[in-house]
């Protein structure tokens, strides 16, 4: 009698050490008792194509897509989902066993689930959005939230040219302000999102202005390294929601992980302090 295959999944990219995902799926496989693996890699660009065609032959049924890849696998893939060619990345690939290479982007679902999560009180329809930052994260968070039916996305980059991008890939609901404009934004936001790598230990300070910001307004900042940056600090301060970036870290992880070894995961507190461990 054959035994049965054991699933593998992993994370590609290139630098890879600093990853959590591994400490997050590796605690799901243990708390539901599946025998499964989840493994780093750090794959170079040369080496991406040949990587992806012999990991289903050594029964991995898929992948996390971290920098600097995640443009690339979805020219490699078979199948790639809608939200994965509005956002232009894929972070999540999955290897059917028909052979086919399926690639998504789940990154704006861990953006909205960690949102719902950290401030149930915010209504998509209550009011307009400010986004700061242009980048690939801007566009999963653009996507996620005018599907949810925000009325208006303010937006405002350091390179004006990448934030019109973002407005004709988009259209009307984008209104761009310069980025020594972006303090503007806080006087009519009942969100606020920083999708930019400011903040973040190592990167320069965030110095936007934050004064227009009122008490109740929700702000979330996607850089979780330091966990409570200075922008949710002040925003602490000033009597806003804060949600910080962890948790989209750990609910974009969900979808992937319940495609691949068939058991749709919780995050809970023991999930985030596995991925701060």
């Amino acid at each position: 009698m054959s035994l049965p295959k054991i699933p593998l999944a992993g994370v590609i990219g290139s630098p890879i050490a600093h990853s959590k995902s591994p400490q997050v799926h590796g605690h799901w496989l243990s708390t539901y008792g599946i025998a499964g693996h989840y493994i780093p890699m750090d794959v170079s660009r040369d080496d991406l194509a040949e990587v992806l065609r012999a990991l289903p032959k050594m029964g991995f049924v898929g992948l996390n897509v971290t920098i600097p890849h995640k443009v690339a696998v979805m020219e490699l893939a078979d199948l790639v989902t809608d939200r994965a060619i509005l956002i232009g990345a894929a972070n999540t690939l999955i290897f059917r066993p028909d052979g086919k290479i399926h690639a998504d982007n789940t990154d704006g679902y861990g953006f909205l689930e960690n949102l719902k999560t950290g401030a149930p009180g915010w209504k998509p329809r209550s009011g307009p959005a400010a986004v700061l930052g242009a980048g690939g994260s801007a566009r999963a968070v653009i996507t996620a939230l005018l599907d949810a039916g925000v009325p208006e996305i303010m937006i405002s980059n350091r390179t004006r040219v990448r934030a019109e991008n973002l407005k004709s890939d988009f259209g009307s609901r984008l209104r761009i302000f310069d980025w020594v404009q972006a303090g503007n934004m806080m006087d009519d936001a009942k969100l606020l999102v920083n999708t930019t790598s400011l903040g973040m230990i190592g990167k320069g300070e965030m110095r936007v202005p934050l004064d227009g910001l009122r008490p109740g307004t929700v702000v979330t900042d996607l850089v979780y390294a330091p966990l409570k940056t200075r922008l949710l600090e002040t925003a602490e301060q000033l009597g806003c929601v804060t949600v910080d970036g962890l948790g989209m870290l750990l609910h974009q992880a969900v979808p992937g992980f319940e495609r691949w070894f068939g058991q749709r995961p919780v995050v809970d507190r023991a999930t985030r302090a596995a991925a701060l461990r």
